[in-house]
């Protein structure tokens, strides 16, 4: 495969963390490891975070189950991440281009979360123009929760929560602007959901 150039590999990256409020946390984590097929990404984790490499489709494929395999153990779970493409030299893991386009991971469990996200796209100097329009966005999907400091709301059913990711993540970038970095912050099962009356709790 040839090289890229800086900022040109279409590779996707997903950094993160998962933390189950439980006193079985290391089960939880290694269950959920378990379950979801792993093998159209390059994946790495140490005693910090876990990260996950490859083409977009199967590094929010991977992450979305990671979650909701999680999540189906009932126990509240939070998780935290980053995603990046474009960066330049992020090129460990090119061999994992090659895999076939179809998700690996097809379980339509319902599930629902609450989260927030925020967008930074490199280098763009019209970057609000690009945050307004994928919140309108969140708004057409209907998964738009709320508008606050340093982040924006987003909740509803996990496979309707990851679509809207992936869409924005995708429109929020472009040729002239390819290095992107989007955050997201998720509670799964979380208790609160109950006592505000969350239908979906």
């Amino acid at each position: 495969m040839e090289p890229y150039s800086c900022g040109t590999s279409p590779i996707v990256g997903f950094r993160f963390s998962i933390h189950p409020m439980s006193g079985n946390f290391i089960s939880i984590i290694k269950g959920a490891l378990q379950e979801t097929d792993t093998s159209h990404v390059w994946m790495q984790t140490d005693d910090v975070s876990t990260v996950i490499r490859g083409k977009q489709q199967h590094v929010f494929n991977v992450a979305k189950a990671l979650a909701l395999h999680a999540a189906k153990t009932g126990e509240h779970i939070a998780l935290s991440g980053t995603f990046s493409a474009g960066c330049p030299g992020d090129t460990e893991g090119d061999v994992y281009l090659n895999s076939p386009d179809e998700p690996a991971n097809q379980d339509r469990t319902e599930q629902y979360v609450s989260s927030q996200f925020a967008l930074y796209p490199m280098n763009n100097p019209d970057y609000m123009e690009v945050i307004y329009g994928e919140v309108e966005r969140a708004k057409q999907f209907g998964v738009w929760n709320d508008s606050m400091h340093y982040a924006s709301g987003i909740h509803g059913d996990i496979h309707d929560v990851f679509s809207f990711y992936e869409k924005s993540f995708s429109s929020a970038r472009s040729d002239k602007h390819p290095h992107l970095v989007m955050t997201v912050s998720m509670s799964i099962n979380s208790p609160s959901h109950r006592t505000a009356g969350d239908e979906h709790a």
